[in-house]
């Protein structure tokens, strides 16, 4: 039942007062030092290494991870992990190889990025792209989502939950990257602890379900028993499930493509790393990859326990969805909340917690990314090119604002979606492919030619509709590729199209838009290489186990 007690309410004004005072202490620490743009929008030098790692999962992590993914190891199993995992192996690379060449350049947007590679054309246009895609199907996909977990285990309205999120989002982000940066350190620590409640509740009510009382391990156990289908990484193709994870691809092919571009394209997540040196950020982003390795365990592993329960009898109702009365059709995406509901008095507050710090995190994060680049790559370049300091920071302020009221307006429009995590996943995918081959061709390789990085701009999108409506379009006779498939075949075709404008009509002797390489950069610390090793040694072990 969806209901919280005084002591749940307790817990969480305490998280919000909590977290409320520690973003005030930080703002008015950090606000004498400096009030230039930059510190705004990047936290320029202000972010130790722990910061930024926790700022990226907190950035990342949201009502999609906990009620979308359990939803998803529910019904598919462990298997969906490996957009967790691939994406810790995925953070090495970046902080080798694509953090250096951003802070040798000193860039602080993706749009400054492409203006400083290609040409300004190339930046207006990915800048505008990012902005309807940050704002109609980011920020508002996160916001509905949220509203509807946080509606579904506590007795408040959708329509109040979008509000209260909304202008506690705006209260955290209004700071600046500086309090986003330290408060999502608290966020990471709740969220993590919350998620650890959930988990254990589900693993020690299955023991108890089966007769062996609240043994957490013995749960564990019970679900590799109970459920070995639910514990395979590769799915073949007889697996009903192959159309969502197509088996080798999910290690070398799309999902690579699509973590690459996530984590290492992308000013929602990169503009953590981008105010600090090199060693402290690549120290942030591999405590950001180990962190990442823990969120199946709060994630997946309650939607799998939760198969469990229901196959042998438990909760049938609960995971059932009532929209049509006479046809009730089973629903994965209830597994989460069915299961916060069973919390205590006082845990119930802490997973409630969780989940709103999650959310709040994940908002904050995407609406600073919107503010830092209409502020710097539209209003300062084509608005007012005389903007001051102090201008730029109130400018951003107002975009967060705005950002946030279109997201809450238009975030109720989604509940005519059968899915809104795949409404994310789809329209962020048809870009993904084109902005990967333009960043990692502009980075290197140095005759892409400003042509071919307006290309990949513009048929990205129109590839990746193609390969999807063709199977339509020719009733079968085009082969209906898996959602992963396709974007590799976009990428691929993109990046050959690139090249052969590039070598048609080379880039001129004097062209000055190039990017500063030092190799020397790529050279990492024994401490990296000791860690990263590390992370290797567990996925390693980790899909040889769960093959």
């Amino acid at each position: 039942m969806n209901k919280l007690q005084t002591a749940d309410y307790i817990v969480f004004i305490i998280y919000f007062i909590l977290v409320s005072s520690y973003g005030i202490y930080i703002y008015n620490r950090k606000k004498a030092k400096s009030t230039s743009s930059k510190d705004f929008f990047l936290a320029e030098g202000s972010l130790t290494w722990w910061a930024i790692g926790a700022s990226l999962i907190a950035s990342n992590i949201s009502a999609e991870h906990f009620i979308g993914m359990s939803g998803s190891g529910f019904a598919l199993g462990l298997a969906i992990s490996t957009y967790e995992w691939m994406a810790a192996a995925t953070l090495i690379i970046v902080a080798i190889f694509i953090i250096p060449m951003y802070l040798k350049n000193k860039i602080f947007t993706m749009p400054q990025f492409l203006a400083k590679r290609y040409d300004g054309t190339v930046s207006t246009i990915m800048a505008v792209i990012w902005l309807l895609l940050y704002v109609f199907v980011n920020l508002t996909s996160i916001i509905y989502l949220g509203a509807l977990a946080i509606s579904s285990i506590a007795p408040i309205s959708f329509g109040a939950c979008v509000i209260g999120l909304s202008i506690f989002s705006i209260i955290v982000t209004l700071g600046g990257m500086k309090v986003i940066g330290y408060t999502d350190v608290f966020q990471v620590l709740v969220l993590i602890l919350g998620g650890l409640v959930t988990t254990y509740l589900a693993l020690t009510l299955l023991s108890e379900q089966f007769g062996f009382g609240k043994d957490l391990l013995k749960g564990l156990s019970i679900l590799r028993k109970e459920a070995p289908e639910h514990f395979h990484m590769i799915f073949d193709k007889s697996n009903p499930h192959y159309m969502e994870l197509p088996g080798m691809s999910v290690l070398i092919g799309g999902m690579l493509i699509n973590n690459l571009a996530y984590w290492g394209c992308n000013q929602y997540i990169v503009q953590r790393a981008l105010g600090a040196d090199l060693k402290t950020a690549r120290k942030g982003i591999l405590f950001a990859a180990f962190l990442k390795m823990i969120v199946p365990v709060i994630a997946v592993l309650p939607g799998i326990a939760m198969y469990v329960m229901h196959h042998n009898g438990m909760f049938q109702k609960e995971m059932m969805d009532f929209t049509d009365p006479l046809h009730p059709v089973l629903k994965s995406d209830n597994a989460y909340p069915t299961l916060m509901n069973l919390l205590p008095a006082g845990l119930k507050g802490v997973a409630f917690a969780a989940l709103t710090a999650a959310i709040v995190a994940s908002l904050a994060g995407k609406a600073n990314s919107i503010s830092t680049i209409f502020s710097l790559d539209i209003y300062k370049k084509y608005i007012n090119k005389e903007a001051s300091e102090r201008k730029l920071v109130i400018t951003g302020r107002w975009a967060v604002i705005i950002a946030m009221l279109i997201g809450a307006i238009v975030a109720p429009s989604l509940k005519t979606l059968d899915q809104a995590y795949q409404f994310i996943q789809e329209y962020s995918g048809f870009f993904s492919p084109g902005v990967l081959a333009i960043f990692l061709l502009g980075m290197f390789w140095k005759k892409t030619t400003a042509a071919a990085g307006l290309a990949g701009a513009l048929i990205t999108v129109p590839i990746s509709i193609v390969l999807k409506k063709l199977p339509v379009w020719t009733s079968g006779g085009f082969p209906n590729y898996p959602f992963l498939d396709r974007m590799t075949i976009a990428f691929f075709v993109i990046v050959i199209v690139m090249v052969t404008i590039s070598l048609i009509k080379p880039k001129p002797e004097n062209d000055t838009h190039v990017m500063e390489m030092d190799t020397s950069l790529f050279k990492v610390s024994p401490g990296f290489i000791v860690g990263s090793v590390i992370i290797c040694g567990i996925l390693t072990a980790l899909y040889t186990v769960f093959w």
